[in-house]
């Protein structure tokens, strides 16, 4: 059965980065040589070799899994970036062709490391699966052309979630002589609505098959997903529902015995006016004379100048504007500060990742895996 965590125990990679004001604000490390330090002991999660990654959707889950396959990558290490809702998200981020279910380099990291991906698909791995645990590899290409696996992978969601965390399990333990094949597996998980219920199916099938080799197969997958190996990292952003999402779901995983990693704010925003200003703002109260001012010293009212009546007209429809604004924004920063108090509540290590004009792009992801790793999350 399911045993909670003693609360008192401390998370890998313990240790927020929340000030007593509530403010998050990432610490920025020295950047490390990964020649002479390839085993990143100053990063917030030594030890851990498999990085679960979820949040609610839009919030960048995919971007960030991507972003920290690439930092944990650095200084020429092998990682997996591993898929499991068949969105083909990493390939288009990665602007390579959609991936199949089998593992191939997609990029190299700074400092020599590479990247591997591999879409995990559940038809597919139910036929590996039946393959390795009961010989049936003949047998099994004959139920697919029966139609027999399409069928047991579509109406039984509850084998679908035990076939990805299966694959997955088998990527983060495969070794050969040297050790094992990856230095970290990064699993790109479904969002926080249903993450516990993928990551505890496991459980339900311990309790269910009481002997043979699913009940041994699940059995050691929850010990590695309750392992010292293994965190999950939420992606959020700052506002309500996100924020609430990622607080119930941390909850929830707690609750059924696994360590929680960092929480990932993107999509960051700095504020455009000084603290002063801000607060002024939110309570409506900015001098709208000096913005007046400001705005005809620049020379907006146009050619007939702040004399004249469409001057005047001119400038004080720019002040109402800017000052609506300014009170939009500073409504939006108290909100973003009471989210981060939030997430500081949840007493985990918090990374912070910038809103980018041009969006998300290849160079986008190398810009964001060094951020990630600047911080020490990688």
């Amino acid at each position: 059965m399911t045993q909670s965590p003693d609360p008192t125990a401390p998370e890998r990679g313990s240790g927020s980065r929340t000030a007593a004001n509530g403010t998050t604000r990432s610490r920025t490390k020295p950047v490390r040589d990964p020649q002479t330090d390839p085993d990143r002991q100053d990063s917030d999660f030594p030890g851990v070799r498999l990085h679960i990654v979820t949040g609610k959707g839009g919030t960048g889950k995919t971007t960030v899994a991507a972003s920290l396959a690439l930092a944990l990558a650095s200084g020429g290490r092998k990682v997996l970036l591993c898929e499991v809702e068949d969105r083909q998200g990493i390939a288009q981020l990665f602007d390579v062709p959609p991936l199949p279910y089998e593992e191939r380099k997609i990029a190299t990291s700074p400092g020599g490391g590479d990247v591997y991906s591999l879409g995990i698909e559940p038809k597919a791995a139910l036929l590996e699966y039946l393959d390795l645990f009961y010989h049936l590899g003949r047998a099994g290409k004959v139920l697919e052309k029966m139609g027999a696996v399409d069928f047991a992978t579509t109406v039984a969601p509850g084998l679908r979630d035990v076939l990805l965390t299966g694959k997955v399990y088998e990527a983060a333990r495969r070794r050969d002589q040297n050790g094992p094949i990856y230095d970290a597996v990064v699993l790109d998980a479904p969002p926080t609505g249903r993450i516990g219920r993928f990551l505890n199916v496991n459980e339900e099938v311990v309790d269910l098959a009481k002997v043979g080799p699913i009940r041994n197969q699940a059995g050691s997958i929850m010990t590695l997903l309750r392992s010292t190996q293994t965190v999950v990292h939420f992606v959020t952003v700052l506002e309500e529902m996100p924020v609430q999402e990622t607080q119930d779901a941390v909850a929830e995983l707690r609750g059924i015995g696994l360590s929680i990693g960092g929480l990932v704010v993107t999509m960051v925003r700095e504020p455009l006016l000084p603290a002063r200003s801000l607060a002024a703002a939110a309570k409506g109260r900015l001098p709208r004379q000096e913005v007046v001012a400001g705005l005809e010293a620049a020379g907006l009212a146009g050619r007939g100048g702040a004399a004249s009546t469409s001057g005047a007209a001119r400038v004080a429809l720019l002040a109402d504007g800017l000052i609506a604004e300014a009170t939009e924004h500073a409504l939006r920063v108290q909100l973003e500060t009471e989210q981060r108090r939030d997430l500081a509540a949840l007493g985990r290590p918090t990374y912070e990742l910038p809103a980018l004009p041009g969006g998300v792009d290849l160079g986008a992801l190398y810009e964001f895996a060094d951020r990630l790793h600047q911080q020490g999350m990688a």
